[in-house]
């Protein structure tokens, strides 16, 4: 996804080196959040992890909560392949299940929304790297339930990826629900039956 320094993500030095670097940690990034979560994660780590220098990560990422942001999306975007049933009832009952089992299974999506909070350099990595692919997926998932006729065509993508999606965030933020198969099937069914023609 092109990235504009106005967005508030820096840029990136250029070249194939610096290409393989910025991978390289990134890499390093991600299996320290999938060992250790956020606090794993450190610029220490991940330079000690990929070989690659504190001082050329901080080149790359302004600070610890931004290559943990880019990284995570990287990992949830590898681990929620989008399902493919045939109907929209399918196709999102299945994503909202997959999303809800895998921040059920892991503490770092709360750990990132907690220090973006605190990090404002941070913050735009994780809307970018993270929270913008993220929807970009499910509005894959809702134009092909428009294409299919399924869905009401004046409920844009935004508006039907928030309904769905927004109380799983509700539940990881407060604990007041579990993030179960049956509690994300009840959600998508509640939403459904405003969202569906």
């Amino acid at each position: 996804m092109p990235v504009s320094k106005s967005q508030g993500i820096q840029a990136l030095p250029s070249g194939a080196r610096s290409q393989r670097v910025h991978e390289s940690a990134l890499a390093a990034a991600v299996d320290l959040l999938k060992e250790g979560g956020l606090s794993a994660a450190t610029c220490d780590a991940v330079s000690a992890r990929s070989g690659v220098s504190k001082a050329t990560i901080y080149k790359h990422w302004p600070s610890k909560t931004a290559i943990a942001a880019e990284a995570f999306g990287r990992w949830m975007g590898e681990a929620l392949p989008l399902p493919d049933t045939g109907t929209a009832v399918g196709d999102l009952t299945e994503q909202v299940r997959q999303v809800s089992a895998f921040y059920a299974a892991q503490p770092v999506f709360a750990q990132l929304l907690a220090a973006c909070v605190t990090d404002p350099t941070g913050a735009p990595y994780f809307r970018h790297f993270f929270l913008a692919d993220r929807r970009k997926a499910v509005a894959t998932l809702w134009q092909r339930a428009v294409d299919r006729g399924e869905v009401k065509p004046s409920i844009d993508a935004e508006t039907a990826t928030d309904i769905l999606f927004g109380p799983l965030i509700f539940r990881v933020m407060t604990g007041h629900k579990p993030l179960t198969q049956e509690e994300a099937d009840k959600i998508v069914a509640a939403a459904l039956g405003g969202l569906l023609r």
